[in-house]
């Protein structure tokens, strides 16, 4: 299986004359979560609805561990943490809560997923359609 990309041209943005062509990876459909607790059910012993329910309470924990300023680390598997976007100040003092923007979501994913992602193979999604 192989993951597929797009060429895409882009402009430079210091000098928009310039332009390049770049692979931009193309997602071909969306998982959704019940296919995806399907899919543990078929290789584990649990049914469809226990994996559909574990899935549901994972997300609880882990947003209930993240709003609580812990970050959650799934063994090998890598780890989840928040990030904040925030508003510099000129003195500490004026470091406060409201200066922060936004909080995003990130996984630092370990070492099993990492040497599995440096195995891809990829394939231009162009050809598919051109039957090569």
């Amino acid at each position: 299986m192989s993951i597929l990309f797009n060429k895409i041209e882009r402009a430079n943005p210091q000098n928009r004359e310039v332009k390049k062509w770049y692979p931009s990876l193309k997602t071909v459909s969306r998982v959704s979560e019940k296919e995806v607790a399907k899919q543990i059910a078929d290789e584990t012993t649990l049914n469809r609805k226990e994996a559909e329910m574990a899935l549901d309470q994972f997300q609880k924990v882990l947003i209930t561990n993240l709003l609580a300023s812990n970050s959650v680390k799934l063994g090998d598997w890598g780890s989840f943490h928040l990030r904040c976007k925030s508003e510099g100040s000129d003195a500490k003092e004026a470091v406060t809560a409201a200066k922060i923007k936004s909080l995003t979501l990130h996984f630092t994913p370990g070492k099993e997923p990492q040497d599995a992602l440096k195995s891809a193979s990829f394939l231009p999604a162009e050809s598919l359609v051109s039957g090569n």
